[in-house]
């Protein structure tokens, strides 16, 4: 049996991706030309054609007329099937990031989250707070978090423009051991859109989630808000 193999204008396309992930063609920078696939990668003028159609369609570079093919804005590609935090969502696609406090406060109630169709329940005190996430400057999404006080005691005097998840591990010795997720199109409402400056009518990304610790203790719950313009959600399955 022959080892499956991509066709080649997928490889070839990938490889241009592959640059521009490692910031070899930086935004606004054109990429290879179709004449210069032709002849770098000894391919018909029809298999350039479909690498660039590609890489437009994949959302990494747009055809500007007069310019050429043009390396959009990042975008960044995150997992929705493994526990990644946003520092080093990032930090791996070389980007700077950075987070800004928006609000928090304390509430002195059970608070309930609804993933999966499940519901589930964080036992007072609950420590709530908001946050704006960048990368290289550029806002990103925007959470709230619903962290146990009961597991992290006094939370709400740590730096919080620091990863929480370093704060659970560091300070409180506790190590993330599932997260459940939902994830919903949107179109964002009038606070995200301030926030990220952005006018007009524009989607989003919903993450509604639900973190456990150590034997299945409820450590926080999340509402998150990513801009769909640079965010690319990807999922992996197996039979």
């Amino acid at each position: 049996m022959k080892d499956f193999q991509l066709p080649k204008y997928i490889s070839i396309s990938n490889s241009i991706i592959d640059r521009i992930q490692r910031n070899e063609l930086l935004p606004g920078s054109r990429i290879p030309s179709e004449n210069e696939i032709i002849r770098n990668f000894n391919v018909s003028n029809t298999t350039a054609r479909k690498v660039l159609q590609e890489i437009e369609n994949g959302g990494w570079a747009v055809k500007i007329q007069g310019k050429g093919t043009i390396v959009q804005d990042f975008i960044v590609g995150r997992t929705a099937s493994k526990i990644l935090s946003f520092t080093k969502n990032m930090k791996d696609q070389g980007l700077v990031p950075s987070t800004r406090l928006i609000d928090s406060e304390i509430i002195k109630s059970d608070i309930q989250v609804i993933v999966g169709g499940k519901f589930y329940v964080i036992k007072k005190p609950v420590f709530k707070v908001r946050r704006l996430r960048l990368a290289n400057d550029l806002p990103m999404m925007h959470e709230t978090r619903y962290i146990s006080m009961v597991y992290c005691p006094d939370i709400n005097g740590k730096n919080l423009e620091s990863s929480l998840y370093s704060i659970y591990s560091d300070v409180y010795n506790l190590s993330i051991s599932k997260i459940e997720q939902d994830l919903s199109a949107i179109l964002l409402d009038s606070f995200s859109k301030k926030i990220f400056d952005i006018r007009g009518n524009a989607p989003g990304m919903r993450v509604d989630g639900i973190t456990f610790s150590d034997n299945e203790r409820i450590l926080e719950g999340e509402v998150s808000i990513y801009r769909a313009d640079k965010y690319k959600f990807s999922v992996q399955a197996v039979p």
